[in-house]
């Protein structure tokens, strides 16, 4: 199959890309970055720059392909940038893309989208994800569409490294005992790859995770990982936890959506939906990350 692959070669995308390639697949890969170029080509994928804010770019480059892999991806340091709205700015990618799928005339699609999608309101930055799947369901009956949901992704946990170093703490409003899922991009490029050759019917939404873990086992299996036996997960208020991100220079209205979201894992109604079609549980696990945690902390 021609498979268009969105996200250049980030956690997901390059994996993905890797894979589909061992597969006997024809990839290109979409990047804003030209330096990425050569990296995509030593793949075997063919490489393509552009920007998720040019649909005409967009349409031409889907037209033709036999299925499409769409995620939305602002750059790593938007989340301090107080001239971007973050779920606006996402949105309108989700916009971009409906108006390039109906140019270009693609009827397959796998959308990354999240835990939380299926809430209209009180799962703070994850909104978006909600709206976007919204917009891609006004495409027209022919077009097929599998929605991705994966839980929140290991690689997030390397925001606790500031707070483990100067405090020897964890610091959330949330924590405990009670489980909550986690995943790798390993396993959600993975997932991905499996419904890439599966029949495609209609809207489907399949959920992806690695591992339920407590935040206080996070504690302990990142703190054994880097030498840390006595690393705790502290519980802090909503007002604490926002009056901190926003003091380290975030954008307010951002840091207000990261609580909000951390709010609704700790209340459980984030999970809600993925109770009721909880997945089959993919091979990376939490021990398997913290060997990666720690190299990160040591570097």
């Amino acid at each position: 199959m021609k498979i268009i692959v969105t996200g250049s070669l980030g956690n997901i995308s390059k994996p993905l890309t890797k894979e589909l390639i061992s597969k006997g697949h024809s990839v290109t890969v979409i990047s804003s970055s030209n330096e990425r170029q050569s990296e995509i080509e030593a793949l075997g994928a063919k490489a393509t720059i552009g920007s998720m804010e040019n649909v005409d770019f967009l349409a031409e480059t889907f037209r033709g392909a036999d299925m499409v892999y769409a995620m939305e991806a602002l750059n790593a340091g938007v989340f301090f940038d107080h001239t971007v709205d973050f779920i606006e700015a996402n949105t309108q990618i989700g916009r971009n893309y409906k108006e390039a799928f109906e140019k270009s005339g693609v009827k397959k699609i796998i959308h990354l989208s999240s835990i939380g999608a299926h809430m209209s309101e009180g799962n703070g930055i994850l909104t978006f994800h909600y709206n976007v799947e919204q917009i891609l369901n006004e495409l027209p009956g022919d077009v097929s569409i599998k929605f991705m949901r994966p839980v929140g992704f290991y690689y997030n946990m390397f925001s606790f490294i500031p707070t483990i170093k100067s405090q020897n703490l964890i610091i959330q409003n949330y924590g405990g005992d009670k489980k909550e899922p986690w995943v790798s991009p390993l396993d959600i490029a993975h997932t991905i790859a499996e419904e890439i050759e599966k029949p495609f019917n209609g809207r489907e939404i399949r959920y992806i995770a690695s591992e339920e873990i407590s935040p206080d086992e996070i504690a302990r299996t990142l703190g054994k990982a880097i030498g840390k036996n006595d690393l705790k997960w502290l519980t802090v208020s909503d007002e604490d936890l926002l009056n901190g991100m926003v003091n380290a220079g975030m954008n307010p209205k951002t840091a207000k959506g990261f609580v909000e979201m951390n709010a609704a894992r700790g209340n459980g109604i984030l999970y809600e939906d993925y109770y009721l079609h909880q997945p089959v549980l993919g091979k990376v696990k939490l021990k398997d990350f913290a060997e990666e945690f720690a190299a990160a902390y040591h570097q």
